[in-house]
């Protein structure tokens, strides 16, 4: 199982080792692959710098200089993140090749889409009982560091293991009449999710990771979960289909 892990749902330290602890107790029972992002460590480490932050379309315009914060702070928070879960080995794009990714293009800069994951890699890594720790930089073929937003590297992943993923973020799922909690969808199909971007029942910041569920389902995955990370206890009930919104082909 591939498990993302959004960084707005790792700001409290105190979460973070819980959950990491959770994704430990998680792989008893399924071999488990971690993606995460990072968000708010890139913007600290960016406003620490007097770097700016500008957006398009969601995703983070990344010149050269961004680029090397991006790396470096995600760097320090993969290593931080394998050792909480134990067990586990933290891996970028650089690492043989892991994530091969084509460049967006235009005034995005050194953001790109992940086209080649090395799924032979993550399989001996799980079959030494260790759980890959991913951070969502990419390389082109040239080995250029590219960045990749965390939920479509997570995606890419679960399509490449054929396997399902679980998207852990700061909301409990898709709701069909957002605050309502007797209105989230435990359950939708690929056909729910267009019809709700259509009818706008789904929208603002769901809609990125409803489109991320759907990438990975178009790449293979077996379901895409949708969940929240900043409840303890989540991640297990997530998995086997009893929180969050799972959405299946």
């Amino acid at each position: 199982m591939i498990v993302k892990y959004g960084g707005n749902a790792m700001k409290s330290l105190e979460l973070r080792r819980a959950v990491a602890a959770e994704l430990a107790a998680l792989r008893a029972t399924h071999p488990l692959i971690v993606v995460h992002g990072g968000g708010p460590f890139i913007e600290r480490e960016l406003e620490l710098r007097g770097l700016r932050s500008e957006f398009v379309r969601g995703l983070r315009v990344t010149g050269d200089e961004v680029m090397g914060v991006i790396e470096m702070a995600l760097g320090k928070l993969n290593k931080e993140l394998s050792w909480e879960i134990g067990g586990a080995v933290g891996l970028m794009g650089h690492d043989s090749g892991l994530l091969i990714a084509e460049p967006l293009g235009g005034e995005l800069g050194r953001v790109g889409r992940v086209v080649e994951v090395n799924a032979e890699l993550l399989n001996s890594l799980l079959g030494a009982g260790l759980t890959p720790v991913i951070g969502c930089v990419a390389v082109d073929r040239r080995g250029q560091a590219l960045n990749v937003n965390a939920d479509t590297v997570a995606g890419a992943v679960a399509g490449a293991m054929q396997q399902g993923v679980i998207f852990l973020t700061d909301v409990d799922g898709v709701y069909r009449s957002f605050p309502d909690p007797a209105s989230l969808a435990p359950a939708l199909r690929r056909e729910d999710v267009q019809l709700g971007m259509a009818d706008g029942w789904i929208s603002g910041g769901m809609i990125p990771k409803v489109k991320a569920a759907l990438d990975a389902l178009e790449r293979g995955a077996a379901f895409a979960t949708i969940a929240s990370g900043t409840v303890p206890g989540v991640l297990d009930k997530a998995a086997s289909g009893e929180a969050g919104t799972r959405i299946v082909p």
